[in-house]
């Protein structure tokens, strides 16, 4: 190699070098932070304007997981603020969001003159909410403008610690910042470390965190959600690979909770507990079980379940939990009897809704005694058979004994007397003794009374007691009243029509009778022998049991209304009789068997002297209207 090419070389070499350097320094300075440098310029704009919202578009990655790089993601144009602004102060200037902030937490933090350079808190930034605000009025003349530049770091993860025997090493939660600067320079590398964490138990340095990748990870174990259940964490994340002195750097605060596990067995504070209740209350809470349990409250692994386990064959008491304070509330459910039970001596015991953790042991306080006392109350009298139902033949006399209708005493234990009155008797048939319940009669009882439903009798009577207060209850007497033949059955119909000439021309006739069953039909009709022209005129033929037929004896019979006596007898025993008249309108009849006489049953069986009667009274009063008219007229 000759001279000429030895310094050619030598100067190329000095210009790359140059060059590197250079371009090292400029991102250096120019290009730190996540936030493309922005200038805050004052001037004369209004002070009406609302505070712009700048946002960004979805980032590129440039790398699938673990540490995230943005390369100059973040451009914010220049902001302008007037000058001399009245306020008030903080005054917003501009909302900063990222398309991420809905599903990642991010923090917001500048860096700059004005921001935490003098002049110190010109500016500041909600850490949260990304707004950023002017603290004061601004000069131009002091100065024109403002470079300030942001350092984000997100929260990727929270994850949660469910095990208080986590081992060391466990990652917990993973911590992302990103820098706007190439990754491939110390500009755009980000380690981390953490700052403080809170409480310092069971260890001050419970976690660390990896410097690279931002994974918080258990240093030990002993998590223990009783003792501490949630930690603070501030974690750094500094550009620069770390370096304090060159890098920027921005916080954030971690919150790891500890997600509690079913690993205190729930312990009722008393080894026994009592109550009592009332015989025969029911859906009432008689005594209260108090139990402790360190897990999270109101959780599957604090909730208590309670169970009785003996001592309740007859399954009158359940335990409901209260859902505020745990305690079991010991509610009756099904009447109890002081007369029966005095007490119960029941055995409870008490379990979380969730299963307890792996290799833990029921607490010996899981099970305790209840007693349930029973106190006694003054029952009301009890009729065994109510309703009472007794049979008696109607027709019996007044002062006939019907029975004894008393009522018992359920509390056996006190003594007590009860009285009886009656309370509805509907025909007054009936009276009470006060004292034993001896029921008689007072009237006669009739089958065919009104107050019979289908031959049955109610009265209703009370039972009191003389304690205090009084007990009473009401008990009902049906009397099934057995017919007999009381009742003589009548005819019908009463009136009928009939032709004047035979021809095959009836009348059917029946009988009602008040009475049942064997004491009605089948039913005898016959004609008296006297007078001897009814059986001359007429004939019965006997149809069936409850039927007959009248008709005409002779060919023709003169036309008129004739009473026709019938003696009808029912089937009892004895049997009763009964003579009936049917009034029997004779009448000239058409072709079709139809009467054509004209005029009523009563007017047509009128005789000849009592219809010229008539006819002579009628002439009498229209001569007496004649004269009185003319007398009228001469006046």
């Amino acid at each position: 190699m000759n001279r000429t090419g030895g310094l050619t070389l030598f100067f190329l070499s000095y210009y790359m070098i140059l060059y590197v350097f250079l371009h090292s320094l400029m991102d250096h300075f120019l290009g730190k932070g996540t936030l493309w440098p922005c200038t805050l310029k004052t001037g004369t704009g209004t002070e009406d304007e609302g505070p712009a919202v700048i946002r960004f578009p979805r980032r590129w990655s440039s790398r699938a997981g673990g540490l995230r790089r943005q390369r100059r993601d973040w451009v914010i144009p220049p902001i302008n603020v007037p000058e001399n602004s009245r306020g008030p102060f903080p005054q917003m200037l501009v909302s900063i969001r990222s398309d991420k902030d809905r599903s990642i937490n991010i923090r917001y933090s500048i860096t700059g003159v004005g921001a935490d350079q003098p002049p110190n808190e010109v500016f500041s930034i909600d850490p949260e909410k990304g707004k950023m605000y002017v603290t004061k009025p601004l000069d131009r003349e002091e100065r024109s403008s403002y470079h300030v530049s942001s350092l984000n770091v997100y929260l990727n993860d929270l994850n949660v610690c469910n095990d208080l025997s986590l081992s060391a090493g466990t990652t917990v939660m993973t911590v992302t910042a990103h820098d706007a600067d190439d990754i491939t320079t110390s500009n755009g590398m980000v380690y981390y470390r953490i700052l403080q964490q809170t409480p310092h138990s069971p260890i001050p340095n419970m976690f660390t965190i990896n410097r690279e990748t931002g994974d918080i990870v258990t240093v030990a174990a002993g998590l223990d959600r009783e003792k501490v259940s949630q930690y603070t964490v501030i974690v750094e994340a500094t550009d620069m690979e770390g370096n304090l002195n060159f890098g920027l750097s921005n916080t954030a605060t971690a919150l790891i909770s500890i997600a509690d596990v079913n690993d205190n067995p729930p312990e009722l504070t008393q080894s026994t507990f009592s109550g009592e209740v009332l015989e025969n209350s029911v859906n009432v809470v008689v005594a209260n079980l108090t139990v402790m349990d360190k897990d999270e409250p109101r959780t599957p692994n604090w909730n208590a379940v309670y169970r009785i386990v003996s001592g309740d064959n007859g399954r009158h008491f359940t335990i409901r939990t209260n859902p505020e304070t745990n305690d079991g509330m010991v509610t009756v459910v099904k009447p109890v009897d002081f007369e029966m039970n005095r007490a119960f001596m029941l055995t409870v015991v008490v379990s979380n809704q969730a299963p307890l953790a792996d290799g833990i042991q029921s607490s010996l306080q899981y099970t305790a005694g209840l007693t349930i006392s029973v106190k006694d109350v003054n029952e009301a009298p009890v009729f065994p058979d109510n309703p009472k139902t007794v049979r008696f033949e109607e027709g019996v006399p007044a002062g006939t004994i019907i029975t004894t209708f008393a009522a018992k005493d359920p509390d056996t234990f006190m003594q007590q007397s009860i009285r009886y009155a009656k309370l509805a008797d509907p025909a007054n048939w009936l009276t009470i003794n006060s004292s034993n319940g001896l029921i008689t009669t007072t009237g006669v009882l009739d089958r065919e009374s009104i107050y019979v439903k289908k031959n049955i009798y109610e009265a209703t009577f009370l039972a009191a007691d003389n304690g205090s207060p009084p007990a009473s209850s009401t008990g009902t007497l049906q009397i099934y009243l057995i017919d007999v033949n009381d009742n003589a059955p009548s005819l019908v119909p009463r009136e009928a029509q009939i032709c004047e000439r035979a021809n095959a021309n009836f009348i059917n006739i029946t009988a009602a009778d008040a009475d049942t069953d064997p004491n009605v039909g089948p039913f005898v009709f016959e004609l008296p022998p006297h007078p001897i022209a009814i059986r001359r005129n007429w004939t019965i033929t006997r149809l069936n049991g409850d039927y007959a037929r009248l008709s005409l004896r002779i060919q023709f019979l003169e036309s008129g209304v004739y009473e026709v006596p019938i003696t009808v007898s029912d089937s009892g025993n004895p049997p009763l009789s009964n003579r009936s008249i049917i009034k029997v309108k004779v009448c000239p009849c058409d072709a079709h068997g139809d009467c054509t006489a004209v005029g009523a049953v009563a007017a047509a069986g009128l005789g000849t002297g009592a219809i010229i009667a008539i006819l002579i009274c009628i002439i009498i009063l229209l001569s007496d209207l004649w004269l009185k008219m003319c007398f009228s007229k001469q006046r």
